[in-house]
């Protein structure tokens, strides 16, 4: 099971994600709002732009990104940050 980063902001996340479509389309406050039609249709994620995220915060938007893409938490975890 890959270690999830603990120093990731959410300006970081952001260009993570930016892998699978993502990009950020507006941004309220401290949160960044990021729109992806990567499968086909649009799926968006609220991200906070604190630095760093928590790592419950980071754990669940991760959940909803897999969700999306049809995989696995773990393979996300991998495609995002280890093959970087």
């Amino acid at each position: 099971m890959p270690k999830l980063p603990r120093d990731l902001s959410g300006k970081d996340l952001s260009v993570h994600l930016n892998k699978f479509g993502y990009r950020i389309t507006r941004q309220t406050g401290s949160h960044l709002r990021l729109t992806s039609v990567f499968m086909g249709f649009e799926h968006h994620i609220t991200i906070p732009a604190h630095d760093p995220l928590k790592v419950g915060t980071l754990n669940g938007i991760l959940k909803d990104i897999a969700n999306y893409l049809k995989i696995g938490r773990d393979t996300l975890i991998k495609d995002l940050f280890e093959s970087n």
